[in-house]
């Protein structure tokens, strides 16, 4: 055997591959580049009213920033405005404006980097001139106080979502934890009331989306039948693989298929894998004394987490899930109702685990090689990064 020519052949064969390899990496970075990508659900919020700075290098405290934005190639961005149900009458209304009010506040430190969009066309102005388009989806009908003119208020203020109820139920619609858990009153129905397919009513004539990520499944089916519009999913993920109150049953998936609504997947683990909290439970239980210090000395859990990632690497990857489970669920979907119904709802900075592979905002353009990866065309994929949400968007606001 001639030794120099198999070396020479491997070493050929090995340039050949790496070529190869690197061709690929520019065409899924250079795709997700083209694409418009949308993520219709982000938390970052609650972490500025705490003191944080969007412009500022928040790795190791947030998944997000401006820069991290801008890496992960996200072109637009929906910005949660969250509370939860300790903000009821007197206060969820309040408290959703100042929400708001520091969002605007970043936009307008940030006019080279981001715009508010309220329309599709503010969507197609913002992307044109190179910036992050800017938008409010309101996570609680809790916080519009049962008070129609709320809605409308915060309508004018550029919400274009509102998720009908968080966990807690409101007292026209009951939540999934609520529904599921055994603690609604005997008293209470579950679903729409009177007063909730009003609601339903008014976000359509509005142009506000309707939400149906927390809502529990009596309040899905009702709104499912109220609503004159595609309905939109901002941030759930499958029941099929993991049979949490929060996940879609394939009846609701063919349900907003043939609603012409979109699902966009959460990337919480513990939605995604339905062995993920019983792996937590027992990384918690196995270092107690450490996670408990960290908590009294005010860190948070994302913090708590990349402490454990860096002191205990090895376990801590094994806490989370591969990045093929996500996509798992995104296949789960397209083989029910097709490609038109699915897109990104990341959840970051509202959720402690992500799948491997996806640490922030700025990993979004690994989607891209996995759909790559998996055998979608460039036409699906740019659907399932973002133009299946700017139809919704479309169908419900107009021009």
């Amino acid at each position: 055997m001639n030794y120099r020519k198999l070396v020479g052949g491997s070493l050929a064969l090995a340039a050949l591959l790496c070529g190869n390899l690197q061709a690929s990496a520019q065409d899924y970075r250079q795709l997700h580049k083209q694409a418009i990508v949308v993520d219709t659900h982000n938390d970052v919020l609650i972490s500025v009213l705490e003191g944080l700075r969007l412009e500022d290098d928040l790795r190791g405290k947030t998944h997000s920033d401006l820069a991290r934005f801008k890496e992960g190639g996200v072109d637009v961005q929906v910005f949660s405005v969250w509370s939860d149900e300790t903000y009821g009458k007197g206060k969820g209304y309040t408290f959703a404006n100042l929400q708001i009010d520091s969002l605007n506040a970043i936009v307008a430190r940030n006019t080279d980097k981001m715009m508010l969009a309220r329309t599709p066309a503010d969507i197609e102005q913002a992307i044109s001139k190179n910036k992050m388009a800017t938008m409010i989806g309101v996570e609680g009908g809790h916080m519009i106080e049962d008070n129609l003119k709320y809605l409308e208020a915060l309508h004018k203020r550029g919400t274009s979502y509102m998720t009908l109820t968080w966990n807690n139920s409101t007292s026209w619609a009951t939540s999934a934890m609520d529904e599921t858990s055994g603690k609604l009153p005997k008293k209470r129905k579950p679903g729409l009331t009177k007063f909730g397919k009003q609601v339903v009513r008014k976000m359509n004539e509005l142009g506000m989306l309707v939400d149906l990520s927390h809502v529990g499944e009596r309040t899905f089916w009702d709104a499912m039948a109220t609503t004159t519009k595609p309905v939109l999913i901002s941030h759930s993920c499958v029941h099929h693989f993991n049979p949490h109150s929060r996940n879609l049953k394939d009846d609701q998936i063919l349900a907003i298929g043939k609603n012409g609504g979109v699902i966009h997947l959460n990337f919480f683990s513990g939605f995604l894998d339905p062995d993920y909290d019983s792996r937590m439970n027992a990384f918690r239980a196995k270092h107690k004394a450490e996670v408990d210090s960290l908590r009294k000395a005010g860190k948070n859990s994302i913090e708590i987490f990349d402490w454990a990632m860096e002191k205990y690497p090895d376990e801590a990857a094994q806490l989370r899930p591969p990045l093929s489970l996500l996509m798992d669920h995104l296949d789960h979907i397209v083989k029910l109702v097709g490609v038109d119904h699915v897109g990104l709802g990341s959840d970051f900075d509202g959720i402690t685990s992500t799948p491997q592979q996806l640490d922030s905002v700025a990993d979004m353009p690994v989607i891209t090689r996995e759909l790559i990866a998996r055998g979608y065309s460039e036409a699906a994929i740019k659907k399932i990064l973002g133009e299946n949400f700017l139809r919704v968007f479309q169908a419900n606001v107009g021009s």
